[in-house]
């Protein structure tokens, strides 16, 4: 699994093409956002919406941490996550919550894409970017990776207006940098993906693993 490392030095600053400024790093260093400059900045994390799969009532509780850009995420969003889903999330066991981690400015991209077009088609944006993770992300520099992502984004029926306004939207880029740092600080996230299952924190494994935790928090 890949380790979360300084990858947001500040999402803030707009590019001639339009496109969020970020530095990355390899090793842990400092939150990317403080909380002390959220503040300043004004930025209100409880504006961001989470991203929910289920009945709201579910006995078992699951949050996903995960980048767009970790392999590991793309597999399991590709095969167990599918599983999961039709075994537990639609039969209204569990209530899925995905929380995105951010390892680089192209995971904040996605990210933004994604969420654009509202909850309602998150999940199915979230399904083609992951399928398309290994073009996407390998397609060159930031102009053609940036370009790669409008293209899903188009797909799945934003219109080019839109998707400007939400990739430009600095103000909205950094709330969700401070978001997840909020999130990650607060569950101890240092891979992904990781989860939280009612309220413990376990790494990612099997599906026949995972489907043994859950029953045993339903008493199966």
């Amino acid at each position: 699994m890949s380790r979360i490392a300084t990858v947001i030095c500040a999402a803030v600053a707009v590019a001639a093409g339009g496109y969020w400024l970020t530095t990355s790093n390899t090793t842990p260093a400092a939150p990317l956002i403080s909380s002390a400059e959220a503040q300043e900045a004004d930025l209100d994390t409880s504006t961001i919406v989470e991203m929910v799969l289920g009945a709201e009532d579910a006995p078992v509780e699951i949050i996903e941490y995960a980048s767009y850009t970790c392999p590991h995420c793309a597999n399991f969003h590709q095969g167990p996550f599918k599983q999961l889903k039709k075994d537990f999330i639609d039969t209204g066991k569990v209530r899925f919550i995905y929380r995105e981690v951010y390892f680089d400015r192209y995971g904040l991209w996605a990210s933004m894409v994604a969420r654009c077009a509202g909850p309602d088609k998150f999940f199915g944006i979230s399904d083609l970017i992951y399928e398309g993770q290994p073009e996407w992300t390998q397609a060159g520099g930031p102009t053609e990776i940036v370009d790669e992502l409008r293209k899903i984004g188009r797909l799945a029926g934003i219109d080019n207006d839109q998707l400007e306004a939400c990739l430009q939207d600095g103000t909205r880029a950094q709330t969700l940098v401070a978001w997840y740092q909020e999130n990650a600080e607060r569950d101890g996230v240092q891979a992904t993906p990781s989860f939280v299952l009612n309220g413990k924190k376990i790494e990612n494994q099997s599906y026949d693993s995972f489907k043994q935790l859950i029953e045993e928090e339903l008493g199966s």
